[in-house]
């Protein structure tokens, strides 16, 4: 709880600044007077009043209402962001200021960016900035930045919880119970230990090295496959083995978890062929991009039981429509995108919003680590 309060008085805690223009670089930053800044978040409803952070929805719209206005900037929120004749498409022209999230993404095409003559801010609440047209974003002049590590521990926290579910065969055992029923055999022959497993992350960035410290104490196998290595003595302690060749990786593990980003190189990297390279019954979960794997790939290897079990909470698009694939596939544990929107992470993510907008407005540059499009250069990640 004192963490909660410390969080939340960090988004309240900024006071209102006078705007000095001098200090304001056009490229990069804010120009002088008031900005149009526009938040897309998911609607919550009837759940909006029954938690007083619950800033990471449209009601809560992070929590910075009053503090904009304070500083006479216009702020309109919507969860609308789809269609030509949708909410956001009617601010696109002249909002100086776009901040959307991850779990229900305002998707920024180059044909938005290129109506949207006055943008010059980007900001995802949140991890993962590829909603966006990052070259046409970049080739703009624009400025991309996100909440580095924000979420990175919910997401672990939710990847270790996930991998459980699969390995115990958790789920039908739950639906047996809100049906009435009850027969053991039907969940325990096809329900394992997680220790002795062999588990690797493809990617162990900040999400992918903490999903493996929490591993650790369960006495897997663990691998990881990225493009660096960990730091020898992080490695050593956590008990992880680098596996340079991913195809290689694949065959040996009981469980693969996703953990890149997404990026043209990684766009449906895990299709059939790559899927096949698996060993039958293998494990997967997802909680990175659902445009990573091939979409009807996934949906065919759990009908023929070369996955065993699919567990993620992304999908594409997003919100996934209801006839998606992945809603009908056997062995899956699938939720809509909430790993990274606990209201630990929505404290996070909402005070270092607020921090980047205060830095915007003053022409003071971000945190490095933010920073997915500056000044024409895409993040490395990205790349």
């Amino acid at each position: 709880m004192a963490t909660l309060r410390a969080m939340k008085h960090a988004i309240r805690s900024l006071a209102p600044r006078v705007l000095d223009a001098s200090s304001l670089a056009r490229q990069l930053h804010a120009s002088p007077g008031s900005k149009k800044i526009v938040g897309v978040f998911y609607k919550a409803n009837e759940y909006a009043a029954m938690n007083p952070n619950f800033f990471g929805c449209a009601e809560g719209s992070l929590g910075i209402r009053e503090w904009l206005e304070s500083q006479g900037h216009q702020y309109i929120v919507t969860d609308d962001k789809e269609g030509p004749n949708c909410e956001l498409e009617k601010h696109i022209p002249d909002l100086h200021v776009l901040i959307s999230t991850p779990f229900h993404p305002a998707y920024v095409t180059a044909e938005r960016i290129k109506k949207a003559k006055n943008l010059q801010l980007l900001l995802t609440a949140g991890i993962g900035s590829d909603h966006i047209d990052l070259k046409a974003a970049a080739e703009a002049g624009l400025t991309v930045a996100e909440v580095t590590g924000s979420n990175v521990v919910s997401v672990a926290e939710d990847e270790l919880l996930r991998i459980l579910i699969l390995v115990r065969n958790f789920l039908p055992g739950y639906h047996q119970v809100i049906k009435g029923e009850w027969n053991v055999a039907a969940i325990a022959y096809r329900a394992y230990d997680l220790e002795g497993k062999t588990v690797g992350t493809v990617g162990a960035g900040r999400i992918g090295k903490l999903l493996l410290q929490r591993l650790k104490p369960f006495n897997c196998n663990l691998l990881y496959h990225d493009r660096l290595k960990m730091e020898p003595q992080l490695e050593k302690d956590i008990g992880a083995k680098f596996e340079e060749d991913l195809d290689a990786m694949l065959p040996k593990c009981d469980i693969v978890v996703i953990n890149m980003p997404l990026t043209e190189k990684t766009r449906g990297m895990f299709n059939k062929d790559k899927i096949a390279k698996m060993k039958k019954g293998v494990l997967i979960v997802n909680n990175a991009r659902g445009a990573i794997m091939d979409t009807q790939a996934v949906a065919d290897a759990c009908s023929s039981g070369h996955i065993a079990g699919y567990s993620g909470d992304v999908w594409y698009p997003q919100p996934a429509p209801k006839d998606h694939p992945w809603r009908y596939m056997p062995n899956h544990a699938m939720t809509p995108h909430i790993s990274g929107t606990t209201i630990d992470a929505q404290l996070r993510y909402a005070a270092g919003t607020k921090d980047m907008l205060d830095k915007y407005f003053k022409g003071e540059d971000f945190p490095p680590q933010n920073y997915i499009v500056k000044e024409g250069k895409l993040a490395s990640q990205y790349l």
